[in-house]
């Protein structure tokens, strides 16, 4: 798959007539130079994809379509949900729309959760991630001892949540993240050599345009990251880390 701009454009065009029920509408004049600078921030196909899949949810939502959907009215999602993504791997913050390219400013949050409101409403979250994920199947009794035992401590979390505050509440988020990495260490066992090879391809071509603009110890950091996000995104485990 090509990375230069009308490559990324092309394939945008290709997904948004697959959204659009076989209804080509063009990417061509603003709509082309819009896109051309998701290409230009390094932003993934994939997450693009996951962008303009959140607007086409949001209006199906209000009811039966109405006309096709233009690749513009999905920039603010694509944007969103490319920022997540960059949470998610510690990645650095993108530049101001027009200036091209991610800044080397920090983002300051290293997680999805970072944006997603009170400490007990995440724990409340996971709680019924975790268990929603065993109901469905895709995980397999070699997670049950761990689940049974992060549903207890995450339950406890929840009842101390509300008013643990300093010390106490550093403690607590500390029991989260060893959690969190038990749950990713557990998963990648799970999926065996051969799906994490997969994933660390995925990855790699998730993280293509941002290799060359990073240190080599930073990218390995960032990698790693990017495959444990989608070892969640395979067994549709939660983050129980909260930053």
């Amino acid at each position: 798959m090509g990375t230069e701009p009308v490559d990324f454009c092309r394939e945008i065009e290709s997904y948004l007539c697959q959204k659009n029920d076989g209804h080509l509408v063009r990417v061509t004049g603003p709509s082309f130079d819009l896109v051309s600078g998701w290409a230009a921030l390094g932003i993934p196909l994939k997450v693009a994809f996951q962008g303009i899949d959140r607007y086409f949810e949001r209006y199906y939502r209000k009811g039966p379509r109405r006309r096709p959907v233009r690749i513009d009215f999905c920039d603010a999602d694509v944007l969103d949900v490319f920022d997540e993504w960059r949470r998610a791997l510690g990645l650095p913050r993108r530049s101001p729309k027009g200036e091209g390219g991610p800044s080397d400013s920090p983002e300051g949050e290293g997680g999805e959760s970072a944006s997603s409101g009170s400490l007990p409403a995440h724990l409340q979250r996971v709680v019924l991630r975790l268990t929603s994920a065993r109901a469905i199947g895709g995980l397999g009794e070699e997670f049950d001892a761990l689940i049974d035992r992060a549903a207890r401590e995450l339950d406890a979390a929840r009842a101390e949540a509300r008013g643990v505050r300093g010390p106490a509440r550093q403690a607590l988020l500390e029991r989260l993240t060893s959690l969190d990495a038990e749950l990713v260490a557990e998963a990648r066992r799970s999926l065996g050599p051969a799906a994490i090879a997969e994933l660390e391809r995925e990855a790699g071509d998730e993280l293509s345009s941002f290799r060359t603009r990073m240190a080599p110890d930073a990218y390995l950091r960032v990698m790693a990251a990017a495959v444990d996000r989608l070892v969640r995104q395979r067994l549709r485990l939660p983050t129980i880390a909260f930053t």
